[in-house]
This record gives C-alpha cells, structure tokens and sequence, in this order.
C-alpha cells in the first residue's frame, strides 16, 4: 500500500536526508510515483534538485579544508579534496565560456579551471603557480561537463616546489592535460 501524500513526503525528506545523492528516478522507484511527482514534493518541501544538494555537500566538505584560496576563486566546483594529494572539480560550459561561431569553450576557462584546482590541492597558505606546460586534447562544446581530476606528485618536507598534473575529461575522453608547477611557502 502506497504512503499518504503527507507520508511520503515526510519519507522524502528523511530519505533525502540520509542520502543527499539519491536521484529523484531512484526515489520515484523507491516510493512508486512518477519523477514529476517526486519532483513536485520536493518543491513543496523546498528540497534542492540533486546538483544543488552535490554543491552543498561538496562546499561544506572541502570550504574548511582549501588553505590556499577563497573557494569562491576555483573555477568549477570542487567536489573531493584530499590535501596534498589530490582532488575533484566540476565545470559546465555555458554559452558564456564558447566562441559564438562554433560553440567551443575558450581554452582559458579549461586552464583556469585546471589551474585552480591544482593551487587548492597545496596544503599551505601560499600557492603559486610557477610553470605550466598544457595540452589541449579534445574540443569541448556548449553543454558538456568537464571533470578535472589533480593529484601531487610526491615530495619531500620542506621541497618549495610541488608538481600537480591535472587531467580534465568530458564523458570518458581527456580533453586537457597539465603539469603544474607549484611553489609553497
């Protein structure tokens, strides 16, 4: 037997709750009601969608932990940060990141987001980016999702400089690469 709409609805949150990553397919299939209803009782209930509540997560996970900047200054969202070695970034392309006669993302938002990520991976309060050698593998168009993924390279207590590579992918497919030189303090 089906809850009652008040029911389910007290279900939703605590389910929600529980598991801010459970998409509203999952929750239709684990109540029995379709998407657009899980989706109307979550504006009831003033829930954020799934990419909202990944945000939050991610920001309260990571906002007490980045030493080296602002998280309002990394471009994309950073969703794992592991301090010194390594760490997860989300960036959307949007209409304003694309050249208007083709719809591809200019290059410097696909470094920034590179380059971001690999100065709040430092564990210290100043990280610099020294040198950067980048390759730029794939186009990436309006509309895709690009994932970049940084990991240290090991050093040694009291090193100055620290290399990062960066890996950025949409789907599967590499579409920038680079190796960051980083000086800390």
């Amino acid at each position: 037997m089906k809850p009652s709409k008040k029911e389910r609805q007290k279900l939703l949150a605590e389910t929600i709750d529980a598991n801010p990553f459970v998409t509203d397919e999952e929750l239709a299939e684990k109540f029995m009601v379709s998407v657009q209803t899980i989706r109307l009782d979550r504006m009831e209930l003033a829930i954020p969608e799934l990419r909202e509540r990944i945000k939050t997560v991610a920001e309260k996970h990571v906002e007490n932990e980045v030493k080296s900047l602002p998280m309002s200054e990394v471009i994309g969202e950073v969703v794992d940060l592991n301090l010194d070695q390594n760490a997860i970034s989300i960036f959307d392309v949007r209409e304003e990141h694309v050249f208007t006669r083709n719809s591809i993302a200019r290059g410097h938002h696909l470094f920034a987001q590179a380059n971001s990520l690999a100065v709040a991976v430092i564990n210290d309060e100043l990280a610099l980016t020294v040198k950067a050698k980048i390759y730029f593998t794939r186009s990436v168009k309006v509309g895709e999702r690009v994932v970049a993924k940084a990991k240290v390279r090991p050093y040694k207590k009291g090193d100055k400089r620290t290399i990062v590579d960066v890996e950025s992918f949409v789907g599967g497919e590499l579409a920038f690469r680079g190796e960051f030189e980083m000086y800390r303090q």
